[in-house]
C-alpha cells in the first residue's frame, strides 16, 4: 500500500495539485502542462509493457522504482526547462509502472500465503492516499513555490520508502498477481469477441476520467475564484478512492463484471457532469467523490473479468487492457488543453469524457445482455 502510494499517488498524480502553481508561476501554459501530463502517461504506458520482459528480482525493480520516484520528484525542483520537465515525467511514469506491477504481485503473493487473499483492496488503496497527501499539500505548496513544493513532495517520498525498504527483502520473488490468486476457469469460445470489447471499452475509462484527474484543482480554480475549496478538493478525490476499491473488492464473484464496470461508469461520469452543470463548493465536491469512488475499483472489476475469460492465462488480456486504458490518459490531456485554450473553458472537453464514460457503461450492458440471451438459448 505504502509503495503504490509512493510510485502513484505521489510519482503520477503529485502534478495535478503542482500545474496551477506552475502556471501561476508562468513557468509553463496550459497546453505545456498537458503535454508533460500526457508524457507522464506514455512513460506508464511503456513501464506496463516493459514489465513482461523484465528479469530482475520483483524486490530489486520495486525498490529502484521507488528510488527513482523519489529523485524524479527532486529533480522537477532542481531542474528548469520543459525539456528538461518532459523527460522526468516520462521517467516517473515508467518508475511508477514498474512499482504498481512488481508490488502488486509480491503483495499478492504474500497476501496468498498469509491465506488472505481478500485483503487485496486494501493494496489498491495506496493510490487513493498517495493522491490525498499530495492534494492536502497542494495549498502550501502555493505560498512554498512550485521548486521548493516538489522538493518536498520528493522528501516525503523517501521517508515513505525508508519505512518499508526492508519488508521487501523476504528473500523471495514476487509473481504476477495473475498466478497467485485461486484459478478460475475460463469462459466459453464466445470469450474472443468479449476480451476485444473489454479492451476496446477499458480505454474509454481512461479518456473518460483523465481529464478532470489531470485539471481538477485548474477548473475549480477557475470556476471558484478566490475560495480555498478548490485545493481540497482534489485529496477528496484521493480519499473516496480508498472506500471504493475496499467495498469493490467484496463484491461477490457471481456478480456480472460487465455491469459492475456499467455502474463506475456511470458514477465517474455523474462526477466529471457535476464540475459542468453545478460549479459550486458543493458540485465539486459530490462530483469528486462520484470520481474517486470508483477510480480503482474499476481495475479490479476488468481484472476480474479477464480472469473470468482467460483464467489463469490472463495475464495478457490484462495487459492488453492496461495498454487501451494508458492509451485513453494519454490521448485526455492532449485532447483537453487546446480545446480549454480555444474556448476559454474545460467544459466542451468535460462534455466528451462524460460521453466517453456513457458509451463505455451502455455498451457492457448491450455486450452483457447479447451474452446472457446466447446463454438463455443455449
Amino acid at each position: 500500500m505504502v509503495a503504490l502510494a509512493v510510485a502513484m499517488g505521489l510519482g503520477r498524480f503529485a502534478f495535478t495539485p503542482m500545474l496551477p502553481v506552475m502556471l501561476g508561476e508562468g513557468q509553463i501554459d496550459l497546453q505545456a502542462g498537458g503535454v508533460l501530463a500526457s508524457l507522464n502517461y506514455l512513460g506508464y504506458f511503456l513501464g506496463a509493457l516493459s514489465s513482461a520482459w523484465l528479469c530482475a528480482p520483483a524486490r530489486t525493480l520495486v525498490r529502484g522504482g521507488l528510488m527513482a520516484t523519489a529523485a524524479l520528484l527532486v529533480g522537477m525542483g532542481l531542474l528548469h526547462g520543459f525539456a528538461a520537465w518532459a523527460t522526468l515525467r516520462t521517467a516517473a511514469g515508467l518508475a511508477s509502472a514498474w512499482v504498481f506491477v512488481f508490488a502488486s504481485g509480491w503483495g499478492a503473493r504474500r497476501l496468498a500465503e498469509a491465506h488472505a487473499p481478500g485483503l487485496g483492496g486494501v493494496i489498491y488503496a495506496g493510490p487513493g492516499l498517495g493522491i490525498a497527501i499530495t492534494g492536502f499539500l497542494g495549498g502550501p505548496a502555493g505560498r512554498w513555490g512550485a521548486s521548493i513544493a516538489w522538493c518536498v513532495y520528493g522528501g516525503l517520498a523517501m521517508a515513505l520508502i525508508a519505512l518499508v525498504w526492508r519488508v521487501f527483502d523476504d528473500g523471495r520473488e514476487g509473481v504476477p498477481a495473475s498466478a497467485a490468486a485461486s484459478p478460475i476457469p475460463p469462459a466459453a469460445a464466445s470469450g474472443g469477441a468479449e476480451a476485444a470489447w473489454l479492451v476496446g471499452l477499458y480505454g474509454l475509462a481512461g479518456f473518460g476520467y483523465i481529464i478532470t484527474a489531470t485539471f481538477l484543482p485548474v477548473i475549480a480554480r477557475q470556476a471558484l475564484p478566490g475560495s480555498t475549496w478548490p485545493d481540497l478538493f482534489w485529496p477528496l478525490f484521493g480519499l473516496a478512492v480508498v472506500p471504493g476499491v475496499l467495498i469493490g473488492g467484496r463484491a461477490p464473484q457471481h456478480w456480472d463484471n460487465r455491469l459492475l464496470l456499467a455502474s463506475g461508469y456511470v458514477m465517474q461520469a455523474l462526477g466529471v457532469l457535476l464540475s459542468v452543470t453545478w460549479p459550486t463548493i458543493t458540485g465539486f465536491a459530490v462530483g469528486s467523490m462520484l470520481l474517486g469512488l470508483p477510480f480503482t475499483a474499476v481495475t479490479l472489476f476488468a481484472v476480474r473479468e479477464a480472469r473470468r475469460l482467460r483464467g489463469n492465462a490472463a495475464a495478457g488480456l490484462i495487459g492488453y487492457a492496461t495498454a487501451s486504458y494508458g492509451l485513453g490518459q494519454i490521448v485526455g490531456p492532449l485532447f483537453a488543453a487546446p480545446v480549454a485554450q480555444r474556448w476559454g473553458s474545460f467544459a466542451p472537453a468535460l462534455w466528451v469524457a462524460a460521453a466517453a464514460l456513457m458509451l463505455g457503461a451502455l455498451l457492457f450492458v448491450i455486450v452483457w445482455h447479447r451474452t446472457a440471451s446466447k446463454g438463455r438459448g443455449r
